[in-house]
């Protein structure tokens, strides 16, 4: 095939891209824009490979979300973060962590979804609950961290690690799955 081929099919594939399709990858767009952004214009001094490294990765999630790009991606942010960020909960924390939970969502959402689909509102709406619990979790759960972080409670690794799995479950069951087979 040559590049003239390839480039018909490629505009012939994104001409025939569903709207759900589109929506989703615009949000994949914007939440890691704001993942990128924030951690930027932090007070702290960012390292400037995550910059380079996090651009092409967002792109390259937009593009093809059911690559390994998308995890390269949110590993290159929290990495960036981890190793320069200051120890303390904050604000630039909490945007980050949910622009970072949106952008899994959104990947994940359109990563088993090929371009051409067209996705109805009851495909939509299932995703639509699980995400919205899991976008109110990511700072509730960065708060009772701080919390319990600052109390010197003993086990409370067990406590984070507790509200973190009894989230997980709450995401489960609310996007309609079942533990055992049907």
């Amino acid at each position: 095939m040559t590049a003239a081929e390839r480039l018909t099919l490629w505009l012939a594939q994104l001409r025939d891209t569903g709207r759900g399709v589109l929506v989703a990858r615009a949000v994949i767009a914007l939440a890691g824009a704001v993942a990128i952004v924030v951690p930027t214009v932090a007070p702290w001094d960012q390292l400037d490979l995550v910059l380079i490294l996090a651009i092409p990765l967002l792109i390259a999630t937009v593009v093809v979300p059911d690559s390994l790009a998308g995890v390269m991606f949110l590993l290159t942010v929290t990495v960036g973060w981890v190793i320069r960020a200051p120890a303390e909960i904050s604000w630039g924390l909490v945007v980050t962590a949910i622009a970072l939970v949106v952008v899994h969502l959104a990947t994940a959402f359109a990563a088993q979804l090929p371009s051409y689909v067209r996705i109805e509102r009851r495909a939509l709406r299932r995703w639509v609950l699980p995400g919205g619990i899991a976008v109110l979790l990511a700072p509730v759960i960065a708060l009772a961290a701080a919390l319990v972080q600052g109390a010197d409670v003993p086990g409370s690794l067990l406590v984070t690690v507790g509200a973190l799995v009894l989230a997980t479950i709450t995401v489960w069951f609310a996007a309609g799955q079942r533990l055992g087979r049907e």
